[in-house]
Parts: structure tokens; sequence; C-alpha cells
């Protein structure tokens, strides 16, 4: 195996951790304490939330877990490097579930937020069960996608 393919894989999984830990912090500290709060006040952070996280740290790991898992995959099709191919496979698609609900769902709906005019309470009675939800969902797709990468990398030193 060449080291090229090595810290590629390394570095989808680092990536693929870090979107993984963010999501996975939502689900078990941001909501639950946003759950807590009243509707401007969950309105308001939602929305400041919304605008902090498009950054370019954001996108490095968001985007780039899933490429580099592609890369990686690309990087391990010759004969020395098929026995992680699948888990590698695997990582990819799952991160790009991870993707595709965040893009689909997750960032429609902070728009929505975003721009309604609604009563606070409308829009957050709109807005926090549904994305809550799929936030769970696209925390379950990083997490498996980083085990699966994980998987590779173990696969690969047989």
């Amino acid at each position: 195996m060449s080291s090229v393919s090595g810290m590629v894989l390394v570095a989808a999984i680092v990536a693929a951790g870090l979107i993984a830990g963010l999501f996975y912090a939502y689900a078990v500290s941001v909501m639950p304490g946003l759950a807590r709060a009243d509707d401007h006040t969950f309105v308001t952070a939602m929305r400041q939330i919304n605008v902090a996280i498009v950054n370019g740290w954001f996108l490095l790991t968001f985007l780039g877990a899933p490429l580099l898992a592609a890369a990686a995959a690309v990087l391990h099709l010759p004969a020395d490097g098929r026995r992680a191919l699948p888990w590698l496979i695997a990582g990819f698609a799952l991160l790009l579930v991870m993707v595709v609900i965040t893009a689909a769902v997750n960032i429609p709906m902070n728009n929505a937020l975003e721009n309604g005019t609604a009563p606070l309470a409308e829009l957050r009675a709109r807005f926090e069960t549904v994305w809550v939800r799929w936030n769970l969902l696209r925390a379950l797709a990083s997490t498996a996608g980083f085990g699966c990468l994980l998987g590779g990398w173990l696969a690969r030193g047989r």
C-alpha cells in the first residue's frame, strides 16, 4: 500500500470523525439545551448558529469527509488495497447520505427558519421536531461512515 493512500484515508477518517462529532454534539447537547429555551431564544440562537456554521472549517469537514473517502476508495483499487475497499465504499456512501440529508432537509429548514415571518412559536413548531429527527439521522450516518472508514484502515493493515 502506498503512503499516499494511507494519508488520504487518515485524512478521511479525521474529517469524518469531526463531522460526526459535530452532529453528535447537536443531538446530545445543543438541541436538548435549546429545547429548554423560550421561543425567542430558540429561534434567535438557531438563526445565529446557522449563519456562524457556514465557514471554511465546517465546509472542510462536511464536504471533505465524503470527498476524501471517495479518493481513498479510488486509491485502494489496486489489488493490494482491495481488502479495504468494501469498507471505504460503505463509508463514502454513508457520508454521502449525511450530505444529502443536510442538503435536502436541514439546510432548507434552516433557510425557512431564517426567512420566516410567522410568530416565533409557529416557526419553532414547524422547525424543531423535524430538524432534530433528521439531525439524528445524519449523526448516525456520519458516525457509521466514520466507523466504516476505520474498518477500512483495519482491513488495510492485514
